[in-house]
């Protein structure tokens, strides 16, 4: 018989709806028994695109003997964290504190009052490779309980204080200045593998706000050397495993330390901040390889992650058929077949495919070297063997298309979309695709109809129908900055006002006004055991390095001081994270590289119909100076209303018919520029990081 979790929505939840397991989803009704039958809670808490999450399924929660041990003994939660990450934060630093390390899935045993005493991951359902097996561990908690609950209640309160004393940062002494800056590009360079590119050894995370901060750095400072640690960084992960080859897209991550073999999911979040990596890295050295990335992956998320509504689905797992990366590898017999004897030849040799195999008896399909290489070193045509490989490709796709896809959690989260709306944004304007623009535009239009409340309340996440879950800072904070993205890619208004909108509810209901920065959830939000504050990047940018973001952006472009005010509080509060893990602070350094520049405020004032315009304003897209807002507005076809950035607009008129630029700096404005070469030598003199010379 199906448990309470049927009533549920999210496929993580519904995947564990027919355990023995006795599973209750978050909420009242699971929280009161606790309360009244004074048993303990056993919390699980994972996704569904997490190997181990169904390995520990299968072994434990699908094992009769355990779950009778843990319905008769426990309250027994089931959580997904990608719908309830402030309960996930909350407990991972919980987990971390007791045993050093985290991950899921996350399983931790909770007093009625929902403080942790005891917790972990993944272990076994018997003790094996020394590790205690889950059948012990649930014993040994349930005897500490029963017979030693004085001192788990104690252990619980003392814990619970360490977790609230990690939310009390107040803003440090030290100065916002480019020192961070230069210490994080040091620390990022000890870091970094100058063999296979990345940070650190296996496993290996793509760490693409990092990349993006070291393209800022080497614009500031004009050092080759981040640029080619860029560069290397990104040439190696599209040419290794971690990326599809077939169609676009990279998994989460590498086993190995030069990107072969990857963890098989694919995440929207990583495809959306790589894709925003590898553009930047395309507007800063034009090589096109970094712009088919873009494409490629953008494709696949139009292909196969985007909702007939608008809304961009979350995962695909890694498993299909209870295995670990069928749906992606391939034998040598099997391309064979596929391609023909000649064409396998030379595919198997450009992309590591052979009869042992590189990866369990099978192949992952790789680059070990890129395509014109490969030309050079067989004396192969290399603009024919492009051609070959592209229609290789197809064929082999086609083929893949035939087995059973991997499983697919198809709820739309807004932190996520709001991070592949910005993304298919930016790439719409640099790439000139106008689907991408279009795509960005019906996500972003399908949240505002279906997840903001009329009263003014944005909603976490949507699946076959159903919005629900308050929004958190990061929901906020993401599509804030991608409506801002949004309006300096079409340079429709509304997207402005929208963002104001948000603006104004994170800084009544999420701001910590005494100290500075945000909390992760709002001021009327379930009161849970702390109210985290969130600063460290994960394999998502933090909430407060995308408040700050955002809030930089929008103010800048508005000329809103309270928004910048708000966002320097934030770096403030911050600083401590810069200087002491700046591989998790990537997107709170490009805020403050954001910051610290002299943004050029770009106005321009014209008929965006015509094609100098046209031409005009792609240049400038595509052009890399990271630190700049656009504004751009048609004297002929003004709002109908008053709107945020009138005031950027008061007194700037066309000088002539032509279009004509306004340059602001520090609050004060060049001479107005006209004519399409003077205007194109404005975006030159910026994208060399030189002052303007009028």
């Amino acid at each position: 018989m199906a448990n309470r979790l049927s009533e549920e929505t999210s496929p993580y939840l519904l995947q564990h709806q027919g355990n023995p397991v006795d599973w209750y989803p978050w909420g009242e009704e699971a929280l009161q028994r606790s309360q009244t039958e004074q048993k303990p809670i056993f919390l699980s808490i994972g996704y569904s695109a997490c190997h181990w999450c169904h390995v520990m399924e299968h072994e434990s929660f699908e094992n009769e003997e355990i779950a009778e041990f843990l319905n008769s003994h426990f309250i027994c939660i089931k959580v997904d964290r990608e719908e309830r990450p402030d309960l996930d934060q909350i407990y991972m630093n919980a987990v971390q504190l007791m045993t050093g390390r985290g991950g899921w899935p996350m399983s931790v045993f909770l007093t009625p009052d929902q403080r942790p005493f005891f917790g972990g991951t993944y272990w076994p359902p018997m003790a094996r490779m020394n590790m205690p097996g889950f059948d012990q561990v649930i014993r040994a908690v349930d005897d500490a309980w029963q017979n030693r609950r004085e001192q788990a209640v104690e252990q619980a309160s003392e814990l619970t204080r360490h977790l609230q004393q990690l939310e009390v940062e107040s803003p440090s002494a030290a100065l916002l200045d480019e020192s961070l800056l230069s210490h994080a590009v040091a620390e990022l360079t000890r870091a970094f593998d100058f063999q296979h590119g990345g940070f650190g050894s296996a496993p290996k995370f793509p760490h693409s706000m990092g990349l993006q901060f070291l393209l800022r750095a080497w614009f500031r400072t004009r050092d080759s050397h981040l640029l080619d640690m860029v560069t290397l960084n990104l040439d190696r992960m599209a040419q290794g495993g971690i990326y599809d080859h077939l169609a676009g897209g990279f998994a989460r991550y590498s086993v190995d330390a030069r990107w072969l073999v990857p963890h098989f999911e694919k995440m929207l979040y990583d495809n959306a901040l790589l894709v925003t990596a590898y553009l930047e890295a395309y507007c800063a050295t034009n090589h096109d390889r970094y712009a088919k990335v873009v494409t490629e992956t953008l494709d696949y998320i139009l292909t196969s992650m985007t909702d007939h509504d608008g809304g961009f689905h979350s995962t695909e797992d890694a498993d299909s058929e209870g295995e670990e990366g069928k749906f992606y590898v391939w034998s040598l017999q099997e391309i064979q077949e596929v391609l023909g004897a000649d064409i396998a030849e030379r595919f198997c040799y450009v992309y590591d495919v052979t009869e042992e195999g590189n990866f369990e008896g099978q192949n992952i399909l790789n680059l070990p070297k890129s395509l014109e290489q490969c030309a050079k070193a067989r004396d192969w045509d290399v603009e024919s063997l492009q051609q070959e490989m592209a229609a290789a490709r197809q064929q082999l796709l086609a083929r893949r298309d035939q087995r059973i896809r991997p499983g697919k959690d198809d709820k739309i989260l807004v932190s996520w979309n709001g991070l592949m709306i910005d993304a298919m944004a930016r790439a719409a304007v640099v790439l000139q695709e106008p689907r991408y623009l279009e795509a960005a535009c019906k996500s972003a239009e399908f949240i505002w109809q279906q997840l903001y409340s009329e009263t003014g309340q944005l909603l976490h996440c949507w699946r076959t129908g159903q919005a629900k879950l308050t929004a958190y800072l990061d929901d906020y904070a993401n599509l804030m900055n991608s409506f801002v993205t949004l309006y300096e890619s079409s340079f429709q208004e509304h997207w402005l006002e929208r963002a104001n909108q948000l603006a104004q509810i994170l800084l009544e209901h999420f701001q910590d006004k005494q100290r500075g920065g945000f909390f992760f959830t709002a001021d009327d939000h379930e009161n849970l055991i702390t109210r985290n504050k969130d600063f460290h990047d994960s394999s998502v940018p933090s909430g407060n390095s995308m408040a700050a973001t955002a809030l930089l952006r929008l103010g800048k472009l508005t000329g809103n001081q309270q928004l910048l005010e708000a966002a320097e509080r934030t770096l403030q509060v911050a600083i401590k994270v810069m200087q002491q893990s700046p591989s998790a602070a990537g997107q709170m350094l490009m805020a403050l590289d954001f910051w610290l520049s002299e943004i050029p405020e770009i106005v321009l004032v014209g008929n965006l119909q015509t094609a100098e315009m046209a031409d005009l304003l792609q240049q400038l897209q595509q052009a890399y100076f990271p630190n700049r807002v656009i504004a751009c507005r048609d004297p002929d076809s003004l709002p109908e209303t008053d709107g945020v950035l009138d005031g950027v607009f008061q007194g700037k008129l066309p000088v002539t018919e032509t279009p004509t630029l306004f340059v602001c700096k520090n609050y004060a404005c060049q001479q107005p520029v006209t004519g399409v070469s003077e205007i194109l030598s404005v975006w030159q003199q910026l994208a060399a990081g030189e002052q303007l010379t009028n």
